[in-house]
C-alpha cells in the first residue's frame, strides 16, 4: 500500500517592521513619518528658544486651541479622499454656532437640543452641497465657494446689528471647554484605547492568517500598542500636571477614532477610498458614486458644525468673526500636512489630528516668541508647500513603481 504525500501549504509570510516599511516606501506611501519627524523638530526648536513651550500649562492650552479647527479638518479629510474640496466649512461652522446660540439663548431650548439643531443645520447644508455637486455636475470648488459667501451672509443676518451674542459662561454649552477629566478617568481612557487598539490588531492579524495573506509579526502588533500606550500616558501625565485632560480634546479624539474605524472597517469607508482612487472604475464595479459623494459632503458640513459648537463654547459667544479668520485655511492645511492626498484615494482620519497639531504647535511657539503674524503665515505656508510636494513625489514614486 503506497503512501500518499500530503502537501501542507506554507504559513502566510510574517512581515515585520522593516519589511512593512520597505513595502510602503516602494509604493511611495510615507504615511505619518514626515509629520512625526516634523513634530519632534518643532518641539526641540521651540523648547530650546522658550522653556515654557513644553510646560503643562502651555500644552493644555494647545490641546484646547486645536480641538475646534481639528474637528473641521476631519471633514476636510472626507472630501479630499474623493479628490473634492469644501471651501465652505468655515462659514458653515460659524452659521451652525449662531443657530445653536439663538436656539439656546433666545428660544430657550435645552442645550443638548440646541447642539442637535446646529448639527442638523450642518447636515442639511452638506446635503445641498452634495446634490449640487452630483445632480448638477457643478465643480465642488464653485459649489462650496458659493456656500462660503452665502452662509457667511446668512450668519451675519442672523446675528443682526448687535453682531455678538454671549453664552452663559457658568453653565450649559460654555462648560464644554471648561470641563476637565479627573486623573483616574484619564488613565482609564488609556487602558481602554490601548486595549482596543491591541485587540483590533490581533483580530486583524488572525483574519489575515485565515485568508492566507501576509501578516505582521505578533511582536510588532504588541509593540505598536505599547508605543501608543506610552504616548497616551505621557500626554495624560503632562495634562494632569495642569488642570487635567480637557473634555474638548476627548471629543475631538473620539471623533478621530470613530471616523478612522468607519473608513477602515466599514463598506462605506472602503467605497470612499475606491471612489477617490478611480470614480469610473468604482461606478463600473457597482458602487453608487453619487451616494458616496453626497455622504462625504454631509459628513464634512456636520463635522464643521461640531467644530463651530466647540469654538463657540471656548469663546462663550458667537460674533461676526465666528468661522472666519484663518480657520478654513488651517483646516485644509491640517488635513494635507497630516498626510491626506489632494488627489484623492489616500489618507486617514488621523491626518487631521497630526496636521492640526503641527499647525497649532508652530502658531503657539511663535506666539510665545512674540513673532509677527506675517512670519507665522509665511512659515505655515512653507510647511503646507512641503507637505504637498511630498504628496506629489509620493504619487510619482507610486506610479513609477507600477510601471
Amino acid at each position: 500500500m503506497s503512501e500518499v504525500a500530503v502537501t501542507v501549504p506554507p504559513a502566510p509570510p510574517s512581515s515585520g517592521l522593516f519589511d512593512a516599511a520597505r513595502d510602503r516606501l516602494r509604493r511611495g506611501d510615507l504615511g505619518s513619518l514626515p509629520v512625526a519627524v516634523g513634530l519632534v523638530l518643532i518641539a526641540i526648536v521651540f523648547s530650546a528658544l522658550n522653556g515654557h513651550f513644553l510646560s503643562a500649562e502651555n500644552l493644555t492650552n494647545l490641546a484646547l486651541q486645536m480641538a475646534a479647527t481639528g474637528t473641521i479638518a476631519l471633514g476636510i479629510v472626507l472630501v479630499l479622499l474623493l479628490g473634492e474640496i469644501d471651501l465652505s466649512v468655515g462659514s458653515v461652522s460659524g452659521l451652525a454656532a449662531v443657530v445653536m446660540t439663538l436656539l439656546y439663548t433666545q428660544q430657550g431650548w435645552n442645550p443638548v437640543l440646541a447642539v442637535l439643531g446646529a448639527l442638523v443645520t450642518g447636515a442639511v447644508i452638506g446635503l445641498l452641497h452634495g446634490l449640487m455637486r452630483t445632480k448638477l455636475a457643478m465643480p465642488s470648488f464653485v459649489v462650496t465657494l458659493a456656500g462660503l459667501i452665502g452662509w457667511l451672509g446668512l450668519m451675519l443676518f442672523l446675528l443682526g446689528k448687535a453682531g455678538t451674542i454671549n453664552l452663559p459662561f457658568d453653565r450649559g454649552i460654555a462648560l464644554l471647554s471648561d470641563t476637565w477629566l479627573p486623573a483616574w478617568l484619564g488613565w482609564a481612557l488609556i487602558v481602554v484605547l490601548a486595549g482596543t487598539h491591541l485587540a483590533s490588531g490581533l483580530v486583524t492579524r488572525r483574519m489575515r492568517v485565515a485568508a492566507d495573506l501576509p501578516v505582521p509579526s505578533t511582536a510588532w502588533v504588541l509593540a505598536r500598542s505599547a508605543g501608543l500606550a506610552v504616548l497616551l500616558a505621557a500626554g495624560v501625565v503632562v495634562l494632569n500636571a495642569d488642570r487635567g485632560v480637557p473634555l474638548t480634546l476627548v471629543i475631538f479624539g473620539g471623533l478621530v477614532v470613530v471616523l478612522d474605524l468607519a473608513l477602515r472597517r466599514t463598506v462605506w469607508g472602503r467605497r470612499m477610498y475606491a471612489v477617490g482612487g478611480n470614480a469610473e472604475a468604482s461606478r463600473r464595479a457597482g458602487i453608487n458614486v453619487t451616494q458616496v459623494r453626497v455622504l462625504a459632503f454631509v459628513g464634512a458640513s456636520t463635522l464643521a458644525a461640531v467644530g463651530g459648537v466647540l469654538a463657540a463654547s471656548r469663546l462663550a459667544a458667537v460674533n461676526q468673526t465666528s468661522g472666519g479668520s484663518d480657520i478654513l485655511l488651517n483646516a485644509i492645511a491640517a488635513a494635507v500636512i497630516g498626510g491626506t492626498s489632494l488627489f484623492g484615494g489616500r489618507g486617514r482620519a488621523y491626518a487631521a489630528l497630526l496636521g492640526i497639531l503641527v499647525i497649532q504647535s508652530i502658531t503657539n511657539g511663535m506666539l510665545l516668541l512674540n513673532v509677527d503674524s506675517s512670519v507665522r503665515f509665511m512659515v505655515t505656508g512653507a510647511v503646507l508647500a512641503v507637505a504637498v510636494a511630498i504628496d506629489s513625489l509620493a504619487r510619482r514614486g507610486a506610479a513609477d513603481g507600477l510601471t
